[in-house]
């Protein structure tokens, strides 16, 4: 651990995906040392795990600004902006290219995974002084832990390793951790790797989100070449209302595809489909998995997809003092812009530093770890929030401020339970 004055310590950047390699080439770019610690033994860790899933942002929405200047410097060639990249496309085209740049390279470490944030010396009851003294931030790597002071944290640490359970309730229904094994909480390859587990098979398909419409729409294709392969779909809420997005109006045209996709399959019947769905249990049925709902209604499957979204990792800053939004788990000032419950729009007003603050000083998490528990994160907006952010510590407070942040709208607009609809 460096005794260097705290203003030369590094920022300690949590996570080499897209946004935490954003934020390390935007420190490059201030002038500001990082260090990037990353739990995987490489970049886009995560991204490798939903590779062959392809995004509907093009590639003119998923390469940040900073990068794009710091790559094109070296000679990179931009992807064709319209071509919509898969994961691992976007691994291979971007984040390793990044990665490999020297201005990036020996910032990176890679498997060190972050278990604690702190204050050196202080927990989070203690404060005379607090804000004088370095981040303590701790990681395990290859079986022995390593500590790095920080002048300040950027938390880009994602959520993918927290997949929410299928209980209704917030918490794993009774027998879920049982038959964990025939549980995927993921879209699953089904025309690659996972082809042979779902084929010829039953699967059910619990969530009503972009990921259950990707889960959903692949397994019908290969029910269409599998026989024997049948999909069930089940969803929480009690009437479809706008879930499948706005088509046609969507200002990403595979977003809209992709929901009307899903849509079809519902009323054509390619797909057996159930609203009101809450989870409540699930049970052996010979060879079978029977899942149960609150209300008496069961499905027989052989497998479950679980698209019941994410949430954040709180344990690992349980020591710092953090403002989160009681609901989303999100910093207050940003969880009324996302909060599902009030706003479903697809467009989150501009945002910050500010609205990612906390009374931690020098601690912000981004990306999607800053959405807690809320949906529909697009990469443009963790870019903006690193940019603000590095701009913050910078010192140039005006940068920080001047968010401008224009996101592709959705092409609906939900009606709140008080009746207030979204402008």
């Amino acid at each position: 651990m460096s005794d260097h004055p705290v203003s030369e310590l590094p920022v300690v950047v949590i996570g080499a995906g897209p946004v935490g390699l954003a934020a390390a080439a935007h420190l490059h770019a201030q002038g500001l040392p990082a260090l990037v610690l990353e739990a995987g033994t490489a970049v886009g860790h995560a991204v490798r795990d939903w590779g062959h899933v392809r995004l509907f942002s093009p590639w003119r929405y998923v390469v940040d600004a900073e990068v794009r200047r710091l790559l094109e410097r070296r000679g990179w060639c931009a992807p064709d902006p319209d071509a919509h990249p898969t994961g691992a496309e976007l691994v291979r085209d971007l984040l390793e290219p990044l990665a490999a740049l020297p201005e990036i390279a020996p910032a990176l470490r890679f498997a060190h995974r972050v278990t604690a944030v702190t204050r050196l010396g202080y927990d989070r009851m203690k404060t005379p002084g607090r804000e004088e003294v370095p981040f303590l931030v701790i990681a395990e790597h290859r079986g022995r832990e390593e500590r790095f002071r920080a002048r300040a944290v950027i938390d880009a640490s994602g959520t993918w390793t927290r997949p929410s359970p299928l209980g209704a309730g917030g918490v794993p229904a009774t027998g879920e951790r049982t038959h964990a094994d025939r549980i995927r909480y993921a879209i699953p390859d089904a025309h690659g790797v996972d082809r042979d587990r779902y084929a010829g098979k039953r699967t059910l398909v619990v969530g009503g989100g972009h990921s259950a419409f990707n889960a959903v729409v692949d397994l019908a294709a290969l029910a269409r070449e599998a026989p024997g392969t049948e999909v069930a779909w089940a969803v929480r809420r009690r009437e479809p209302g706008t879930m499948f997005g706005g088509g046609n109006a969507d200002a990403l045209a595979e977003r809209g595809a992709l929901g009307e996709r899903a849509r079809a399959l519902v009323a054509e019947r390619g797909v057996e489909f159930a609203t009101g769905f809450a989870v409540e249990r699930i049970e052996r049925h010979g060879e079978r998995l029977s899942v149960v709902a609150e209300d008496g209604r069961r499905w027989v499957a052989d497998e479950i997809v679980a698209a019941t979204g994410f949430r954040p990792d709180l344990e690992l800053v349980r020591e710092l003092r953090l403002e989160l939004d009681p609901i989303t788990e999100a910093p207050v000032r940003l969880a009324p812009l996302i909060d599902p419950n009030v706003h479903s729009c697809g467009s989150v007003p501009p945002h910050g530093a500010a609205e990612l603050a906390h009374p931690e000083a020098g601690y912000f998490a981004v990306g999607m770890k800053s959405y807690g528990r809320a949906p529909t994160f697009l990469m443009l907006t963790g870019y903006e929030q690193v940019r603000s952010v590095v701009a913050s510590l910078s010192g140039d407070l005006e940068a920080a401020r001047r968010v401008e942040l224009v996101l592709p709208e959705t092409g609906v607009c939900s009606t709140a339970p008080s009746g207030a609809g979204c402008a």
